[in-house]
């Protein structure tokens, strides 16, 4: 009973301290400019469809204030439509005019992205009536960099190195006998990783393991009675050394993607980095210098023989996919550009309502002077943009609409995890209201609290006194 009740009591502090949270969220959405929001769909372990809709708000003076607007339990269909009225009544209950939303950013499901009724759609139709101008509508740049990663040929790989190692783990037994084996020829290492497809870094990581201890599994399962002729096959190996490298640097890529508070430009810009990566790569390939391809020339340095048109057009394949995935990041190239550097910014090639506030921008020797000195630091970025003289109007406008754009859905992603991690088996019952509380809470960073106003709330309870 005493446990009961103190669970009972934590979970009002939770809610109390959510309605200041919501409070404040409210309060600074008064005051911005433009607004953006992201939002993604899982569900929970009681098969309950939650929908998080974040929102990254700017100010007049270009502070972003990014938080988690609402988490909405879904016990119906999970349609577009449902969505969308679900959306609406987040914005409307925080207080966001229409007038000022800048874009939205979604998972890239048929749901949110569908031409005449996805979610997309009925937002944007949403904003022609209300007279208002166009969103930036973009599929989250970390899911495109999976799906892009899927794309890759030899399939004839990773089924068996997923085949060894299961055999290996799925038995206690075997995976005794297997480290046991490790330990007796000192290896490196002391095991191999489990494949999990949902996870962003898995393929890449359980790839290399396996590849550092391709000698050990082969020795193991021979001595098991399971040979794998493939493990010996140089044509396989060599297409298992270029998946290990080219998943890696695709890890690579997906590490620079993640993380809170990132401007859409900078993510962009790791993306065309990446795609200008593979154009050198397929050259080089052809040439066959394995520069870049440290398991490849590994096993080409033994004598495995190399083919480099093979893995060359498995580059350029690779490449179309990316320049394919991202074309709606490439449609607005340009407005991120500027916003990344408006000073070397070709003023032909930009808006024709910015090109003479970009020219006497770039002219102003001054404010190129202090954007050199603030540039690549995003909370200087904005000390800069502040600073900005009235006379520039509507590139403060593009810059703050820019400035609030999500470039993926990473923040969703990371509330799911806490969410699993809120709700388990464990915390089944936990109600709706009770889970937004806790996951607003946990995942706040843009607001503090306000401690005065929760101790005001709270009754103190005086003890029986002894007279």
């Amino acid at each position: 009973m005493i446990s009961l009740a103190k669970s009972a009591f934590q979970l009002t502090q939770w809610q109390s301290a959510f309605l200041t949270c919501h409070v404040q969220l409210c309060e600074k959405a008064k005051c911005f400019c433009a607004y953006s929001v992201a939002l993604d769909e899982s569900t929970d372990n009681t098969d309950t469809a939650q929908l998080a809709v974040y929102v990254r708000g700017v100010n007049d003076n270009f502070e972003v204030i990014e938080a988690l607007l609402a988490v909405i339990p879904m016990h119906g269909q999970t349609t577009a439509q449902e969505i969308f009225r679900l959306l609406c009544g987040a914005i409307e209950d925080a207080g966001l005019p229409w007038k000022r939303f800048a874009g939205i950013t979604t998972d890239g499901a048929p749901s949110m992205t569908g031409r005449k009724n996805g979610l997309v759609a009925l937002v944007q139709r949403k904003l022609e009536e209300e007279n208002v101008e166009e969103a930036i509508a973009l599929h989250c740049i970390i899911h495109q960099q999976a799906l892009c990663s899927k794309c890759r040929r030899f399939d004839n790989v990773m089924p068996v190195v997923v085949k060894c190692i299961n055999h290996i783990r799925s038995r206690g037994l075997k995976h005794q006998q297997f480290r046991a084996f490790l330990e007796e020829i000192e290896s490196e290492y002391e095991d191999v990783l489990y494949f999990t497809e949902v996870r962003w870094l898995s393929r890449g990581n359980v790839l290399k393991r396996f590849f550092e201890l391709c000698a050990e599994v082969k020795a193991f399962m021979e001595k098991d009675g399971m040979a794998v002729p493939l493990l010996s096959d140089s044509k396989w190996l060599m297409d298992f050394a270029f998946l290990v490298d080219i998943t890696q640097e695709l890890n690579v890529l997906n590490k620079k993607l993640q993380g809170q508070g990132q401007l859409v430009s900078a993510a962009y810009d790791n993306v065309r980095a990446f795609s200008t990566k593979l154009v050198l790569w397929k050259a080089q390939l052809s040439q066959t210098n394995l520069c870049h391809f440290p398991a490849c020339k590994a096993l080409m340095d033994v004598g495995t023989p190399f083919s480099g048109e093979k893995y060359a057009d498995a580059i350029m394949k690779l490449q179309e996919e990316f320049d394919r995935r991202f074309a709606d990041f490439k449609t607005h190239r340009a407005t991120f550009q500027i916003f990344a550097d408006p000073f070397s910014f070709d003023v032909q090639d930009a808006p024709p309502v910015l090109q003479m506030e970009l020219i006497d921008l770039q002219c102003n020797s001054e404010l190129k002077v202090k954007f050199r000195e603030v540039s690549g630091n995003t909370d200087k970025l904005g000390q800069f943009l502040r600073e900005l003289p009235p006379t520039f109007p509507d590139l403060s406008r593009m810059f703050k609409r820019t400035m609030c754009l999500f470039g993926s859905t990473y923040l969703c992603e990371k509330l799911f995890s806490t969410m699993n991690f809120n709700k388990s088996k464990y915390r089944s019952r936990l109600t709706d209201k009770h889970l937004q509380a806790i996951l607003r809470v946990s995942t706040v960073s843009s607001l503090k609290p306000n401690v005065s106003q929760l101790c005001e709330r709270k009754c103190c309870q005086v003890s029986g006194s002894k007279e």
